[in-house]
């Protein structure tokens, strides 16, 4: 596995040179799924208030359907095409907001399999359609059961198993090559590229499969960074308690299997208007859209920078702000749904903690 470069960006004002990277070393995929991985990494020096905080991200919007989900996505499927759970005729069925979905959809069509994908109405409209348009089946609950979303989508998850015959549920919430994906993907090319000098690590947690994996890979290594699991107001992980949550991507209002009995260095939870600040904030400041759960995560960072000072921290982006632009870079439903002006936002995004 190739060691990731991280990225500066550029300072030419101050007549202070290009800072363009080399294009040195760059190789042709044999195909799109043997692209997904080796996302870059870039140093953020621009989003945090105090200084001498080494903060550096792993751009997971890099990986050809957009987002950290196509690791688990290729790694289910084919260990399932491997141990022969799945075959030509079978019939993939898996519950997701988005991301998950779209990875999924484009391993399926890769490998000509019928994917039927579950979603609710806190999907992205555009995540959907990227999900129909890489030729997936889509279906949408419409109602929460016992008040939760995901539990009605896993519901009709189970009555489609039940009704078609030779389907597979790769079940990312219980699926143990979920955190393995992260063990010999996403947290290995961070450790190999930093040459293990961290000493934290930010993750979003839904299932918890990213952090879960990341956390493994560092213990069996022996290293001594902490993993900080962020979690949404409103999710019940962690001992939370339920409650509304508008930002896809980030918290359960059920419990996943693989979030049974974990446990992190620390838990920081933020709530969804904190994930648009931090949305907004990485746009105005360093020029890069984030997803809400990656602005989410920012601004964990941010509430604990007073303790960060003088180490190195990396966190994981999940996806790219251009699949939310109806919603987190959206001044009118921001204020509709999350009750904030686009003043009051401005304010926050710009505030210090």
């Amino acid at each position: 596995m190739s060691t990731a470069q991280i990225y500066e960006l550029p300072v030419i004002a101050q007549g202070m040179g290009t800072g363009l990277p080399s294009l040195q070393n760059t190789e042709i995929s044999a195909n799109v799924v043997d692209s997904i991985g080796n996302t870059p990494m870039i140093r953020l020096s621009r989003y945090l208030d105090l200084p001498n905080i080494d903060l550096i991200a792993k751009l997971e919007a890099s990986n050809p359907g957009g987002s950290a989900k196509d690791r688990p996505a290729r790694r289910m499927i084919e260990e399932g095409l491997k141990d022969g759970s799945i075959n030509a005729k079978t019939t993939i069925i898996e519950s997701s907001s988005g991301n998950m979905g779209i990875g999924l959809a484009q391993i399926c069509r890769y490998h000509g399999l019928r994917f039927i994908c579950v979603v609710d109405p806190n999907a992205q409209a555009q995540n959907v359609a990227i999900i129909r348009a890489l030729g997936a089946e889509v279906r949408l609950v419409t109602e929460p059961l016992n008040g939760d979303f995901l539990a009605a989508r896993l519901a009709l998850v189970k009555e489609l198993l039940d009704g078609i015959e030779d389907s597979f549920w790769p079940n990312q919430y219980s699926n143990l090559n979920n955190p393995l994906a992260h063990e010999f993907g996403t947290i290995r090319e961070i450790d190999d590229t930093l040459g293990g000098a961290f000493d934290y690590l930010f993750v979003a947690t839904s299932s918890t499969g990213t952090a879960r994996g990341c956390r493994d890979y560092l213990a069996k290594r022996g290293r001594h960074t902490a993993v900080v699991a962020v979690d949404a107001a409103g999710s019940i992980l962690f001992n939370g308690n339920a409650g509304p949550r508008k930002i896809s991507g980030m918290g359960a209002g059920t419990l996943p299997d693989l979030a049974r009995d974990q446990h992190f260095d620390d838990v920081v939870r933020v709530s969804d208007i904190r994930c648009v600040a931090g949305c907004r904030r990485a746009a105005a400041r360093e020029a890069l859209l984030v997803g809400g759960s990656g602005g989410g995560v920012l601004e964990a960072v941010r509430q604990m920078q007073s303790e960060l000072v003088g180490k190195t921290v990396a966190v994981i982006l999940h996806d790219s702000g251009v699949r939310y632009l109806e919603t987190v870079f959206n001044d009118a439903w921001v204020e509709k749904e999350l009750g904030c002006s686009a003043g009051d936002l401005h304010t926050m995004a710009n505030s210090r903690f």
